[in-house]
């Protein structure tokens, strides 16, 4: 992976001896750490694999590559958007003894009772990704959310300038409710496009939530949103790469595509091939394998019992807390530098570059 792509914002987490024995000599265990004579288990939940393709594609090798490099034992599991499933896979994590517990949570309700659990059982945890509301969680890791949201409102807005759009209508597909990201993420596009609303530049569309982050209620959602704009639909702030191609999908229907800018987020090979073609106007990088070595790095110090100092924490606004947070920077991609997210190991050119889209990778300076 090329490097200085991406940068730690918790210059700490990397400070060498940055960790501190948790567990005492009798083998018990506080709120920092699992007990230190118990043997290092790691256990990790995901959330689903409909929601976007870095759950499987991405996160689980990355982690499961980082913990086989360091010996340790594991249990990956994906929860396919069933909370009660969740809650199951999490008692059978802590029943079969792990040490640790990283979590992508479903809403904050189910990883608020999965983490508590965890921690009146001894068991480190750790919120990856997506923080829990009002949980119990030791540790966070993920990138600067409401950055992820500006650079979604700054990319529309060039794209938009590009196009030489005048007064455009945005309409917004907004993430999951449920998913406390998808709140941040429009936090920080809202700071960009709301004072264009307000001034008149630009006038407020169509904004809504989209349940479970599900692409085909997403569809549903902006086929509704272009009948009652009648077509005027100008420019979509799309939460991520699936939201922005179900979007796409009925653009293309009314042969719109193209012609109205879309952003997204997950840099996944259909969000980039989009761009290619002209249908996406920008997605959001996040170097999930970057994400996923501060994650497995932290696991693997909590589950021995150890302490590791962040440098860094995130205000939990529902619990008032402050957690120890990892949290990595994201980098706005266009048409102009999506070779930036192949040149980086995220995707391949034969995954990407099939079909009618091998002369716009050429095109492009993919190589």
């Amino acid at each position: 992976m090329r490097k200085g792509f991406l940068t730690f914002a918790a210059v700490g987490l990397l400070a060498t001896g940055s960790m501190a024995a948790c567990g005492d000599n009798s083998g018990g265990s506080d709120q920092a750490g699992g007990s230190s004579d118990k043997k290092p288990k790691i256990g990790v939940i995901l959330p689903d694999s409909k929601s976007s393709a870095r759950w499987e594609g991405a996160d689980r090798k990355f982690l499961e590559e980082a913990f086989k490099a360091a010996n340790v034992d594991y249990d990956i599991q994906n929860a396919q958007g069933d909370k009660t499933q969740f809650q199951t896979i999490a008692d059978q994590m802590i029943t079969n003894g792990v040490t640790a517990l990283m979590i992508v949570n479903l809403d904050s309700g189910t990883g608020k009772a999965v983490l508590d659990k965890a921690k009146s059982q001894g068991v480190a945890t750790i919120d990856y990704d997506r923080l829990t509301l009002g949980g119990s969680a030791q540790y966070y890791v993920s990138f600067d959310n409401e950055a992820v949201g500006k650079l979604q409102g700054e990319g529309l807005s060039k794209c938009l300038t590009d196009k030489g759009a005048k007064n455009p209508v945005v309409a917004y597909l907004n993430g999951s409710p449920t998913d406390n990201n998808a709140t941040l993420f429009k936090n920080g596009y809202d700071s960009v496009l709301k004072p264009k609303f307000d001034s008149k530049d630009y006038t407020k569309g169509p904004d809504q939530a989209v349940p479970d982050w599900d692409n085909t209620q997403a569809a549903t959602i902006f086929e509704q949103m272009l009948t009652q704009t009648k077509g005027k639909i100008d420019g979509v702030l799309a939460a991520n790469d699936g939201l922005g191609n179900a979007a796409i999908s009925v653009l293309k229907k009314n042969k719109l595509n193209g012609k109205v800018p879309v952003t997204g987020q997950d840099a996944t090979v259909q969000g980039l091939q989009n761009i290619l073609s002209g249908d996406q106007c920008m997605t959001v990088y996040k170097a999930i394998k970057e994400e996923a070595k501060a994650a497995s790095d932290l696991a693997i110090a909590v589950a021995k019992g150890e302490k590791k100092d962040t440098g860094q924490t995130v205000k939990d606004p529902e619990g008032g807390r402050d957690v120890a947070a990892v949290l990595l920077t994201p980098k706005a991609i266009y048409k102009e530098n999506v070779k930036d997210v192949v040149a980086d190991g995220f995707v391949t050119k034969e995954e990407l570059c099939t079909g009618n889209y091998a002369k716009l990778c050429a095109d492009a300076g993919i190589s």
